[in-house]
């Protein structure tokens, strides 16, 4: 079986990688994931976050004044 192409390793993220993407504590990241503020699923326990979907939230999270 092959892998899916667009489900490569480099478009999952750890925790510690989306806190330094956004330059952010990473207590922040758990916290937001825990409470389902930032898009994210978990492997074995583990938060992962897929690269696409927090763009997207990035986005999403704009102020627009």
């Amino acid at each position: 079986m092959n892998p899916r192409r667009d489900a490569t390793p480099s478009r999952i993220m750890t925790a510690a990688e989306v806190a330094q993407y956004f330059k952010i504590h990473l207590s922040t990241v758990y916290r937001l994931a825990r409470r389902r503020q930032i898009p994210a699923f978990k492997v074995g326990g583990n938060y992962r976050f897929d690269r696409d979907a927090i763009e997207k939230w990035m986005v999403d999270q704009q102020v627009n004044e």
